[in-house]
C-alpha cells in the first residue's frame, strides 16, 4: 500500500497505516464501536472479528452467521437514564423485567443469510441473543432511540381486567428508552426488536424487497425504502408518518445530521431528496451509473455520493441543491466509497482501482491526500474523533489509517 500527501495543496493531510489485519473472505462491514476503542469487521463468510484500535490486535472473532454475515451495527451510546421501579401496591417487591436496566458496555447486532439477527457482548466475546426473522436475508439494520422524556405507564389504557397479551405489551412498553431498538430488514420484513432479541414490533409486509434503510438522527423515525418509494416509520408508535412514492429501484437511504433531509440514491440513475417536515422533494439526475454511496457532511451542507467517476458533491443549504452546479471531485475509476468525517469536514472517497483520497469540499483546492491501495475498498468507517480511517477491502483486508494534518 502507499502512502502519500497531496501535493497541490497548501494544507496537505499525512495518512499513514497503522495497521492492517486479513479476513479470511470479502469485507462486507466495518463498523468502530461508539467509544473508538475497537473495530468490528465482518467477512462475507460469516465470521465477525473485534479489533483493538490501539495496535489492531484481534481481541475476539465471533462466529457470525451460517452461509454469511451481511451487516454490523453498533448499539449507540446514550445517556443512562433513570429506572422507574413500581411500587409493591403495583408489583410486590421486585420490578417487572422490562424494568431492567439497558444493556451497558459494547453491543453488536450483526443480520445474517440465515435470517436472523444476533447481539454480541463484544467486552466478553459472547453471543448474548438471536431473533429468528424467517428466511430471508437481514441486509439492513438500523438503531432508534425513541423521543419519550420517560417511561410511558399504560396501566390505565389496558385496565385492571386487560389480557395476558396486554400485559405482555405491558412490560414491553415499560422498557427504557434508553435501551433503543433495532430495526431489521429482511426481504419485504421490517421488524423492531429490543436489545434482548424479544420483538417491540413486527411491521406490515413491504410491497417488494427492502432495499435501504435509515433511522432518523436523535430518533422519531426510520426510513424503509423498496422499489416504489420510501415508508416513513414512527420509531415510537410504529405508524406510517409519511410514504414518499419513487417510481424505481431504490439502493442508498441518508439522512441529513439534521434532520432536514432524507435523500436516496438510485437505480435510474439519480439522487431524489426529500425535506420530510414540509413535503418538499427534489430531483437530481445525470449520473454514469447507479448511485449506491451517500453521506452527508455534520454540518448538513455537503451530501456526497457516487454514481460515476466522479464523486459529486452538493450544496444543500437553503432550499437545497436544485439549480445548483454540483463540486466534482475527480477519480480514474469509478466511486465505489464515500464517507464524510462523523465531527468534521473531511471528505474519503473510495475507487475501483484502489485509489482512496481526502477532501476539503469547500476549498479551492480540495484534494488533501491520497493513497493507493493494492485493491478497490468495499467499505470506509471513520473512527468517532476522526483520527483513524478503516477500510475494508475486495480481498479481505482491513486497514486503519491514521488521520494527521
Amino acid at each position: 500500500m502507499a502512502v502519500a500527501t497531496a501535493g497541490a495543496t497548501s494544507f496537505p493531510m499525512q495518512l499513514t497505516k497503522h495497521w492492517a489485519a486479513t479476513l479470511d473472505d470479502y469485507t462486507i462491514d466495518l463498523a468502530w464501536s461508539p467509544d473508538g476503542s475497537t473495530l468490528a469487521a465482518a467477512s462475507a463468510a460469516g465470521p465477525v472479528s473485534i479489533f483493538a484500535l490501539a495496535d489492531g490486535a484481534r481481541q475476539h472473532l465471533l462466529p457470525g452467521h451460517a452461509g454469511g454475515t451481511n451487516v454490523l451495527a453498533w448499539m449507540p451510546a446514550v445517556p443512562r437514564p433513570e429506572v422507574r421501579c413500581q411500587t409493591s401496591e403495583e408489583a410486590g417487591s421486585q420490578p417487572t423485567s422490562g424494568l431492567r436496566p439497558p444493556t451497558s458496555g459494547l453491543l453488536l447486532a450483526t443480520g445474517g443469510q440465515d435470517g436472523a439477527v444476533k447481539f454480541w457482548d463484544t467486552s466478553a466475546g459472547q453471543h448474548t441473543a438471536t431473533a429468528k426473522l424467517g428466511n430471508a436475508w437481514v441486509e439492513h439494520l438500523a438503531w432508534s432511540f425513541v423521543r419519550r422524556s420517560e417511561v410511558r405507564d399504560q396501566r390505565s389504557e389496558i385496565g385492571n381486567q386487560g389480557s395476558a397479551t396486554d400485559s405482555a405489551r405491558l412490560t414491553s412498553d415499560l422498557r427504557p428508552p434508553a435501551a433503543g431498538l433495532l430495526f431489521a430488514a429482511a426481504g419485504r420484513a421490517l421488524t423492531a426488536l429490543h436489545p434482548d432479541a424479544s420483538i417491540a414490533h413486527p411491521f406490515k409486509p413491504a410491497a417488494k424487497t427492502i432495499t435501504a434503510l435509515a433511522a432518523q438522527p436523535g430518533g422519531g423515525a426510520v426510513a424503509a425504502a423498496c422499489y416504489g418509494g420510501v415508508v416513513l416509520w414512527d420509531a415510537d408508535d410504529f405508524i406510517v408518518q409519511k410514504e414518499f412514492p419513487y417510481a424505481n429501484g431504490i439502493h442508498a437511504l441518508v439522512w441529513s445530521p439534521d434532520s432536514k433531509w432524507l435523500v436516496s440514491g438510485n437505480q435510474d440513475p439519480s439522487v431524489h431528496l426529500w425535506i420530510p417536515e414540509k413535503d418538499i422533494e427534489l430531483h437530481m439526475s445525470g449520473y454514469e451509473g447507479k448511485v449506491k454511496f451517500l453521506s452527508f457532511d455534520q454540518t448538513s451542507r455537503w451530501l456526497a455520493t457516487s454514481g460515476g467517476r466522479d464523486a459529486c458533491i452538493w450544496d444543500c443549504t437553503g432550499a437545497g441543491p436544485e439549480g445548483r452546479e454540483p463540486t466534482m471531485l475527480p477519480h480514474e475509476a469509478p466511486v465505489c466509497a464515500v464517507a464524510f468525517q462523523p465531527g468534521h469536514g473531511l471528505l474519503a472517497t473510495g475507487a475501483q482501482d484502489g485509489t482512496v483520497q481526502l477532501w476539503s469540499p469547500e476549498r479551492r483546492q480540495p484534494l488533501r491526500a491520497t493513497v493507493k491501495m493494492p485493491s478497490a475498498a468495499t467499505k470506509f468507517a471513520w473512527s468517532p474523533d476522526d483520527r483513524h480511517l478503516a477500510i475494508g477491502s475486495e480481498k479481505g483486508a482491513v486497514y486503519v489509517l491514521k488521520c494527521e494534518a
